[in-house]
C-alpha cells in the first residue's frame, strides 16, 4: 500500500474545530488501522497548489500514491472499497453502505447545513426562510429516525456510511436539533463512543490547537 497523506488546514478558528471534514477521513483511517501522515495548507493563503488538489479551496484531500482525491464522501468511498472494516464485501451489504453514504450527503446534509448556518448565525426563528428550513430538516430527520429506531448501524456492520451520517447528525445535535429524535441521538452517541472517533477527534483538536501561536489575526468585533 502506498503512503496515505491526509491534507487539511494548518489552523481554523475555534468554532469549527472538531467538525472540519478531515475528521471523517481520520476516523475512517483509524477504523481501518492504516498508518497515515497529516500535512497542512495555510488557512489564510490558498494558492495554486491548493486549488490543484481541491478546486474549491477546501479541505480535506487524500494522497494515495499517485492518486489525489478530494471531497470527504469520495475519499471514504475510495477507502471503503479497500477495507472490510469500512464497507461490507458482500454485494448487498456493499450496496447498502453506498446508498446510505450518498443519502447522508445528499438527503440529510443538504438539509442540515443551511439549517445549522441559520442557527449558528443567530437568525431569529421568525426570519424569512427559517420555518422552511426547520420543516425541511425535520422531515429528513423523521425518516432517518424511523430507520435508526430499528438498526444499530445503517448497513448491518459499521461502515463509511455511519461515519458520514453520524458526523452529519452530530452537527445537528450540537445545536440541539435532535431533541425530538432519540434514535438519531442514540446513534450519534454510539458512533462517537467508538475509540477510532475519539482518537480522530482528539487528533484534529490537537492539530489546530498546536498552531494557535502562529494563527492569522482575527478581526475585532
Amino acid at each position: 500500500m502506498a503512503e496515505l497523506i491526509l491534507t487539511t488546514f494548518d489552523w481554523v478558528p475555534e468554532m469549527p474545530r472538531g467538525y472540519v471534514r478531515d475528521l471523517r477521513v481520520r476516523w475512517a483511517l483509524e477504523e481501518a488501522k492504516w498508518p497515515y501522515r497529516v500535512e497542512s495548507v495555510p488557512f489564510d493563503a490558498r494558492g495554486a497548489g491548493h486549488f490543484a488538489h481541491q478546486p474549491f479551496g477546501q479541505v480535506p484531500w487524500l494522497t494515495d500514491g499517485d492518486i489525489s482525491i478530494f471531497e470527504s464522501g469520495a475519499i471514504l468511498m475510495h477507502l471503503g472499497l479497500r477495507s472490510e472494516a469500512l464497507m461490507p464485501i458482500d454485494p448487498r451489504g456493499r450496496s447498502m453502505a453506498m446508498e446510505w453514504l450518498f443519502a447522508a450527503l445528499n438527503s440529510v446534509e443538504m438539509a442540515s447545513v443551511p439549517w445549522s448556518i441559520f442557527v449558528f448565525s443567530g437568525i431569529a426563528d421568525e426570519a424569512p426562510g427559517r420555518k422552511l428550513l426547520d420543516n425541511f430538516l425535520g422531515a429528513r430527520l423523521t425518516h432517518v429516525e424511523a430507520v435508526l429506531a430499528e438498526r444499530e448501524w445503517l448497513a448491518g456492520a459499521f461502515s463509511v456510511a455511519d461515519i458520514v451520517m453520524a458526523d452529519v447528525l452530530r452537527l445537528v445535535d450540537r445545536f440541539d436539533g435532535l431533541a425530538a429524535h432519540p434514535a438519531c441521538r442514540g446513534y450519534v452517541a454510539r458512533a462517537t463512543a467508538r475509540p477510532s472517533f475519539v482518537k480522530a477527534h482528539a487528533d484534529q483538536m490537537a492539530h489546530f490547537a498546536a498552531a494557535d501561536g502562529t494563527a492569522p489575526a482575527q478581526p475585532q468585533r
